[in-house]
């Protein structure tokens, strides 16, 4: 089984990184007082004996997928997140209703004097079985090169990997009779594949808000290791918006109401070029550099402060293992390596997923389609906004003579900030530090997620990804989680596990 050069959006850099020497999880330099110490001991005992029912956890997750985009497994999907949540201690887990898919939220309140909150999705991409080789929702343990025992499945490291081993961590805590070190807010939702066009409904509810003021900041936990063990810390990501374009003859008025015989082109206009003709005035002649009008108006120039953080870390990520990893060969306008990196941190985009139009069969099938749609994102950097750029997306349309076309909003957010002096920030950095990895500090995520919602008002607060344990081909066939590692630099589940224990002491 080999990687997908498909990469996942949350984790671009990953794989780019330079080598790191070996990692090393047992025996943490801890300013931990003796009891705690123990305590930590203790539950760290408890994550291997528990090892067998974690993966289990995991496996049973990825056999009940829940899908936002083919409707599958809603609310079933919800409830079964707050039933995880539930047996991993958040007793008041519940469904919090919206417009569209359940979140879920709960607490988790031992009395300490840190809140922390824990972003969670329990939605994943759609899949073909025909393209996996293995079946998607199987979980079957396979040996990987290299790496070491993995799980593959759809959803085993985007998210439901790392998140069963923050879940893993804290049945150890409950197992060990351990107090948690630190009070947890769970906030869930299933349309993160989606765009998460709902989740600020959940955030915004006013039991939800009040928990998470009090949290010191919040993670999605994540598998943040690369094969040679390093691993990033990101001060924020880009927002985004997903779109449809669709073109028709009954919008557009010109063109067939229907498909027709390819013939009749030298008579009927084409709906599906109507289309191309629109997508080729977004961009301009190089192919990548956004042409909408006021695009880059709200973009914020990179500050001092990021600059020496993106230049501090550029040297020690590694060219050649990143083209490796994409499958390239040059970047764009065979620029160097470094101002490719400086375009990926500060660079909007715009970017055609797809092109779905008439036939795509076996063969030919001679038609004019009275149908074409694009699927398009666009990546945002502060302070750029998703609202403000798909008006200006839609009045450029209309300007150019394609304000017929239909814009179909499907999700999208804000780009992310969250300050390196932050305290959740040096909680992540110590902790990996404390467990044999220099973390790379970087500005800010290509890609996305909806962080915006906790990073931005009313609740203002520092946000991330973190964890050890290593995973791969999100969105892409065979996606996997390493289970247990015979890789010196990485971690397997039970390691990854152990990350978040530590995490929570070193966040007290």
């Amino acid at each position: 089984m080999e990687r997908s050069n498909s990469i996942d959006r949350r984790t671009f850099v990953h794989g780019a990184a330079a080598g790191v020497a070996g990692l090393a999880l047992g025996g943490l330099p801890s300013p931990l007082g003796a009891h705690a110490a123990a305590d930590r001991d203790a539950v760290i005992a408890k994550i291997a004996s528990g090892h067998a029912a974690a993966l289990t956890m995991l496996r049973d997750w990825i056999a009940f997928p829940s899908i936002a985009a083919e409707n599958r497994n809603y609310p079933q999907g919800a409830e079964y997140m707050a039933r995880l949540a539930r047996d991993a201690g958040f007793a008041n887990a519940r469904l919090v209703p919206t417009s569209g898919k359940p979140g879920v939220f709960g607490t988790l309140d031992v009395g300490a004097r840190t809140w922390l909150g824990l972003y969670f999705m329990y939605d994943v991409k759609q899949f073909d079985p025909a393209e996996w080789s293995s079946p998607p929702l199987e979980g079957r343990l396979v040996k990987k090169e290299g790496v070491g025992t993995v799980i593959v499945g759809r959803g085993a490291t985007n998210q439901k990997g790392p998140e069963v081993a923050c879940l893993a961590a804290l049945h150890a805590f409950r197992a060990a009779n351990v107090k948690l070190p630190v009070n947890l807010v769970l906030v869930a939702e299933g349309e993160e594949e989606i765009g998460s066009p709902s989740f600020r409904q959940i955030v915004l509810t006013p039991e939800v808000q009040a928990a998470l003021h009090r949290c010191v900041g919040v993670v999605i936990p994540l598998g943040n290791q690369g094969l040679d063990g390093r691993v990033q810390v990101n001060l924020g990501a880009k927002g985004v918006i997903e779109l449809e374009l669709v073109a028709s003859g009954e919008k557009w008025g010109r063109g067939p109401a229907r498909d027709v015989h390819s013939s009749l082109a030298a008579q009927v206009d084409s709906p599906a070029w109507h289309l191309v003709q629109a997508l080729n005035t977004l961009v301009k002649p190089d192919g990548h550099t956004p042409a909408v009008e006021g695009f880059f108006d709200d973009v914020r120039p990179i500050g001092d402060a990021q600059r020496r953080i993106l230049e501090d870390a550029i040297p020690r990520m590694s060219e050649a293992e990143t083209k490796k990893a994409l499958g390239v060969t040059r970047w764009i306008a065979d620029e160097a390596w470094h101002d490719s990196l400086v375009r990926l941190v500060s660079q909007p985009t715009i970017n055609i997923e797809g092109l779905v139009g008439g036939y795509t069969g076996p063969g030919g099938k001679t038609i004019l389609p009275h149908r074409a749609v694009a699927k398009l994102d666009m990546r945002l950097v502060p302070d750029m906004t998703a609202a403000k750029t798909l008006e200006r997306v839609k009045a450029h349309l209309a300007k150019h003579g394609f304000g017929d076309l239909e814009v179909n909003m499907t999700g999208g957010y804000d780009p992310t900030e969250t300050p390196a002096d932050s305290k959740l920030v040096h909680a992540m950095m110590a902790t990996y530090r404390k467990n044999g990895v220099d973390p790379l500090l970087w500005p800010r995520l290509a890609g996305s997620w909806p962080g915006a919602t906790f990073t931005a008002p009313p609740l203002n607060l520092p946000a991330g990804q973190f964890g050890l344990g290593h995973g791969a081909g999100a969105h892409a066939p065979d996606e996997y989680w390493l289970v247990e590692s015979t890789n010196p630099n990485v971690v397997g589940m039970d390691g990854a596990a152990k990350s978040f224990v530590d995490f929570f002491y070193e966040l007290a």
